[in-house]
C-alpha cells in the first residue's frame, strides 16, 4: 500500500493534518508549542523550517502550515529522544516523492536504534538503583550495630 508523504505523516504520528493555507507568525507558533523564538529560530537554523520573509527588508518570517506541521513532528521526535538531525532526516522523507516502504523502514530503523538506547539506559539506571539498595541496606545495619552498641553501654553503666 502507498500512502502520500502527508498521510504517512497522519498515519505515524497518529493525528489528521491540518490545512497548509494558513500562516503563522513566529509569536503564534511559539505561542501554540510553548516555545521561545529563539528556538523556533534554531530549528529554523537546521533546516527543519523553512518560512518566507515579509515586510521591510524581510524581516517578518511567515510560516506555512507545512511549517507548522514540521515543527509539529520535530517535537513530536525530539518528545521520543531522537536527536534534531535524526528528526530532519525522517521529516525530509515525507516531503519526498521516495516509495514510503523505504520511509517506514527507515523510520523503523531508527526507531530500533533509539530503543536499544533507551533499553540500555534503563538497565543502567537499574544497576545504578540496586546499588543504591545494597548501600542503604548497609548503613541501616551499621546504624542499627551503632544503636544496639549504644544502648548495650548505656544499660552497663
Amino acid at each position: 500500500m502507498r500512502y502520500s508523504g502527508v498521510a504517512l505523516a497522519s498515519l505515524f504520528f497518529n493525528r489528521p493534518l491540518r490545512s497548509m493555507a494558513t500562516t503563522y507568525s513566529i509569536s503564534d507558533l511559539a505561542r501554540e508549542f510553548d516555545l521561545t523564538t529563539r528556538a523556533i529560530r534554531f530549528y529554523e537554523d537546521m533546516g527543519l523550517l523553512q518560512p518566507t520573509r515579509s515586510g521591510p527588508g524581510g524581516r517578518n518570517r511567515v510560516y506555512s502550515g507545512r511549517d507548522r506541521t514540521r515543527l509539529k513532528l520535530t517535537l513530536r521526535a525530539k518528545r521520543l529522544g531522537l536527536s534534531l538531525s535524526e528528526a530532519k532526516e525522517i521529516i525530509d522523507m515525507y516531503d519526498s516523492p521516495r516509495d514510503t516502504g523505504l520511509q517506514l523502514q527507515k523510520f523503523l530503523d531508527v526507531l530500533a536504534q533509539h530503543r536499544r538506547q533507551v533499553e540500555e539506559q534503563m538497565a543502567d539506571l537499574q544497576a545504578n538503583l540496586d546499588e543504591v539498595k545494597a548501600h542503604q541496606r548497609e548503613a541501616r545495619a551499621l546504624l542499627a550495630k551503632a544503636e544496639a552498641k549504644r544502648g548495650k553501654k548505656t544499660h552497663a553503666a
